[in-house]
């Protein structure tokens, strides 16, 4: 699906865009976690409790094949971005816990993501298709480098970390954007062959984690602000970490099956999210 160049280029994208998720971030942001606690984990049982159990559920209940069925479960077992904190902030909710929540989930998922997958992907696999664990582990843990460098960087340079913060956004868009062009020049096919339990399983993945996340800190009455900031980081997962996760984890031949789902999913989670943030400034 992708050419040499467009694999290095990509890698490049998720190094920024990684730098710039730390550079938005300060030790402060770990210390508030500790000092209060209750919001951020509620926010990562919800992200790590619900998403990877609805993932496994509609590719169970959709039919989907072996593997795009573990590319959509990769994707819910992915800790939240940049993208959530951005929602938040348009939908006037709680900015400050959204981006504890994705500090602490980016570095747990090191841990927690592999064991999800060993629990929810195993199920999928077979003699010709197996999960990568190892390879999975080492990708998270090097992509907490450019994480640290992002944080160092704000810690001295705070006017440089602003732009770096600002580049990063824009690199998480740009992976998004040289797929899904990629996928399209390279194979339109693809977008003929996009199954109804396809387009069921991106759009489902995202509705039902806001709705799932949102739930659940309404019901551990967290205030309002904090269940529409819940609620995004449960259901926008870090899709570009997602793609590079399956592009360096699992042979080339898999490629093009298994990026389709994620990228149907990044684009259906940012609509569905725009539309929530339009409804809750209209709520006010």
């Amino acid at each position: 699906m992708l050419s040499g160049l467009e694999q290095a280029l990509l890698a490049l994208l998720l190094v920024v865009l990684m730098m710039g998720m730390g550079a938005s971030l300060t030790v402060a942001d770990f210390r508030a976690v500790l000092q209060n606690p209750r919001g951020p984990l509620i926010g990562l049982a919800s992200q790590y409790g619900w998403m990877p159990l609805v993932a496994f559920a509609l590719a169970k209940a959709l039919g989907l094949p072996n593997d795009q069925a573990i590319s959509l479960i990769i994707v819910g077992c992915t800790p939240g971005g940049t993208t959530s904190n951005l929602f938040t902030y348009y939908a006037r909710a709680d900015v400050a816990l959204s981006i504890s929540m994705t500090a602490l989930s980016t570095v747990v998922a090191v841990v927690v993501m592999p064991l999800l997958l060993m629990v929810y992907a195993s199920s999928f696999t077979d003699a010709a298709l197996q999960v990568p664990y190892g390879n999975i582990t080492t990708t998270l843990a090097v992509m907490l480098v450019p994480l640290g460098l992002g944080m160092a960087i704000r810690a001295r340079w705070a006017r440089a970390a602003a732009v770096l913060e600002k580049v990063g956004s824009l690199s998480g868009i740009g992976v998004l954007a040289l797929l899904i062009v990629t996928g399209l020049v390279h194979n339109g096919a693809l977008l003929a062959e996009t199954s109804p339990a396809m387009y069921a399983a991106a759009i489902g993945l995202g509705v039902i984690g806001f709705g799932l996340g949102y739930l659940l800190a309404a019901l551990l009455r967290v205030s309002q602000a904090g269940r529409r900031a819940i609620a995004f980081e449960t259901g926008i997962q870090n899709s570009p970490l997602a793609l590079g996760i399956i592009l360096a984890s699992f042979p080339a031949a898999l490629h093009e099956r298994m990026l389709w789902l994620p990228l149907l999913y990044a684009l259906f989670v940012l609509l569905s999210a725009s539309l929530l943030t339009l409804w809750w400034r209209y709520r006010g």
